[in-house]
Parts: structure tokens; sequence; C-alpha cells
């Protein structure tokens, strides 16, 4: 019997040190994290300000992240880190889900499971006001930049030109802006924004050379208990047209600065 209450009581002695880890019986704790992983190099989704809405960082992919965090009574916490390791880390658990501007191709997909998409975007080319560029075709002799690992890199490989590719899209815009490069291929609504923050610049768009794309949150291949739970918070932001004004508000204000 002696022994029957010591182990009940080091059970609850067990219990009750759990509790207090993980705020249990409603304490005020917001409970466990979840860490995404990012690239805060691509505005208006991620990118790195004063004052984010996780830390330092802000953006509309952030707004999202933070919010369904909150809805599964989680907080958010953002690695960032180069676009071509983030599912790296993911595999490796570095990080529980990419939230980054990430479409999600059929190729990603064999690695890694994605959520509902939550954005469609389209690839658009950034050129000089003086440029004789009008359509994709008219890239063929001239100097392309890429972002690494972005799905202009892809485009571009596709289409079989030759370009040079660069780690942040800043880095490939000032490459256009001081004239070592004729024309960046990037995503339409970062294109807005670095068209909006550089004079001399404007956006061509070609639909039948660029095909639209979704956006999605990556997880590990399996790891239904949290897609499920993102997947909620996404479908009830998109029913109540949360991430669609967020889309506005973040593309807004990028284009205002």
């Amino acid at each position: 019997m002696k022994r029957a209450t010591k182990l009940l009581a080091a059970t609850l002695a067990m219990v009750t040190a759990a509790c207090t880890l993980t705020a249990c019986g409603g304490g005020s704790s917001k409970g466990e994290a979840i860490t995404f992983g990012t690239n805060a190099e691509f505005p208006p989704f991620e990118y790195v300000t004063s004052s984010g809405v996780i830390g330092e960082f802000d953006g509309i992919d952030m707004a999202i992240a933070k919010q369904i965090a909150e809805d599964n009574g989680m907080t958010a916490k953002m690695e960032n880190m180069e676009f071509d390791s983030l599912l790296v880390a993911l595999q490796n658990g570095q990080i529980d889900a990419v939230i980054a501007g990430m479409t999600a191709t059929d190729e990603r997909r064999e690695t890694v499971d994605f959520s509902t998409p939550y954005y469609t975007a389209t690839q658009v080319m950034i050129v000089r006001e003086d440029s004789d560029i009008a359509a994709a075709a008219d890239m063929a002799d001239k100097k392309i930049c890429v972002i690494q690992g972005y799905t202009g890199e892809v485009c571009v490989q596709d289409m079989g030109y030759s370009y040079e590719a660069f780690k942040k899209g800043t880095e490939a815009v000032m490459e256009l802006v001081n004239g070592k490069c004729d024309v960046v291929v990037i995503d339409s609504a970062t294109a807005q924004k670095y068209v909006g923050d550089n004079e001399g610049l404007k956006i061509v768009e070609d639909p039948g050379a660029f095909e639209s794309e979704e956006y999605a949150i990556a997880v590990q291949k399996g790891n239904t208990e949290l897609l499920d739970k993102i997947n909620k918070s996404i479908d009830k932001m998109i029913a109540d047209g949360s991430i669609n004004e967020l889309a506005v508000k973040y593309t807004e204000e990028a284009t205002e600065e």
C-alpha cells in the first residue's frame, strides 16, 4: 500500500510539472510555439522591418502565420534562411513549416505536404522604362537576372535562356537599376514593390509565357496533425476575406512607399 501511495504521489508530481510547463488548465501561457521557416527577401509577403507582426518580420505571409498560431493557441516563431535551404530545414526538423511565397509544385510535393493554396500569383518581367522588351520572347538576347530557387528561375530555364541568379531580390533589381542587366523575372506582387521603390522601372506581363502559380505552406510529409490545423485556419481566412484584405493592404503599402 505504501508503495502504491508513493507511486501515486510521484505520478501526481509528474502531472503537476507537466501542467506547469504547458500551461495546463488554462494558464496565462500561450502554449507551445510553431516555428515557421521563411526567406525574408520577398516583399510584400515577407521582409524585415523595424516593427513586424512577428518580431522583425512583416508581410502577408507573416500575418497569416501569426493568425494560424493564434487560432491554435500557439505562438509563431520565425527562422529566416536562404530560400533553397527551407525544405531541407523542414525535412531535418529544424522548423515545423515553411511559409515563404512558396509555389506548390509537383516536384516539391514529392518530399513535403502542402496546405490549401492561399494566394495565386504569376511571373512578370521588370525592365527599365526605355526597354524594348515587350514579351518573354524578347529576352532571348538579353541579360536576365533571377532569384535563386524562385519560380522565375525555373521559368527562364524552361525557356532555354541563360541567366544570372542572385540570392536576394534586391540584389537582382539593383543590377537592373545600375544597368548591369536588362530584365529581372520575378513574382508579380514583389515586382510591384520593387518598381515602386526604384524610379525608372516598369513591369512587363506576358500571360502566354508565364502560367499562374499557387502559394501554399509546406510541412513534413505525413504531418497531418499540423497540416489540418494550418488548413483550418487558411480555410477560415479565405472564407472571411482576411487573406484578400492582407494582400490589398500590403500591396498598397508597398506601392505607396
